[in-house]
């Protein structure tokens, strides 16, 4: 999958860029079936709602799961990736949002880079952010909203909240926009929820204000989310840093893989 000039031009004006289907239907729910056998390997990368043992995030999958270790070297997201951002890319983060049916928790409005900066001192938002719908995303089930053209207005938040909620990863109520930041941009930028099948994917920028409604549906919204970094901006910690799972340490240059991620799988498994 190769970005015309014309969806690059978007991503850069926009904050981000949808792409449906990009991903068969064999591909998802291979994906799908690794996504729950991860979320039965015990550990702390595991994150639980605050109303029950139901999983709100996993993160570090791909370090655990084969397809999701290729998945993030295939070349309809890597390539992409590449295109947008550099060469030199690794993998920074990787995570799953599980908002499970009839009530999965909301995500506050925030902006990714301002947490990466607090948290891991990244010099810089070079980054860019892929999603992939791991189930189809509708009105119903708690799609993110983004507010277009809001990266490019830079950090609106600079601080976190007293208390987090989490010592594991800044979770985005730490980070939240105060309600008169929010309504300033809206009128100002408006507000954009990209929706579409599983298997769509969704670039879009580290200062890209967005955030997610409850999902009261019958059905899930798994999100899954990559976040690659260029390799010559890299976290500058003062302390001790962040968990391995949260914060990915191998820093080496991706290369694409020559066929999409289920074919090269199964042809080193033959």
């Amino acid at each position: 999958m190769r970005l015309t000039e014309e969806q690059i031009t978007r991503y850069h004006e926009d904050g981000f860029l949808l792409v449906e289907s990009a991903l068969d239907e064999r591909e998802v729910e291979r994906l799908r079936a690794a996504f729950l056998r991860d979320c039965e390997v015990p550990g702390p990368q595991v994150i639980r709602e605050e109303s029950g043992d139901r999983v709100r995030a996993v993160y570090a999958s791909h370090h655990r799961q084969p397809e999701y270790a290729g998945l993030v070297r295939d070349p309809r997201v890597l390539g992409p990736v590449r295109r947008l951002l550099t060469d030199d890319v690794y993998v920074y983060q990787f995570k799953i949002n599980a908002k499970p049916a009839f009530g999965g928790e909301k995500w506050s409005w925030h902006q990714d880079y301002a947490a990466w900066r607090i948290a891991d001192r990244l010099p810089a938002p070079s980054q860019v952010n892929v999603a992939v719908f791991l189930d189809t995303v509708d009105e119903f089930n708690g799609p993110v909203i983004f507010l277009p053209g809001s990266h490019r207005s830079g950090l609106v938040r600079d601080g976190r909240a007293a208390e987090a909620r989490s010592a594991q990863h800044l979770d985005p109520d730490d980070i939240a926009l105060a309600p008169e930041q929010l309504s300033a941009l809206v009128a100002e930028r408006g507000m954009v929820s990209p929706k579409g099948p599983a298997g769509s994917l969704v670039f879009f920028s580290p200062e890209i204000v967005h955030g997610s409604a409850p999902n009261m549906s019958p059905f899930p919204r798994r999100l899954l989310i990559t976040t690659y970094n260029d390799t010559s901006n890299l976290p500058r910690w003062a302390g001790e840093p962040r968990p391995d799972y949260v914060v990915c340490r191998d820093t080496e240059p991706l290369r694409v893989l020559d066929v999409p991620f289920l074919q090269a799988l199964e042809g080193a498994n033959a």
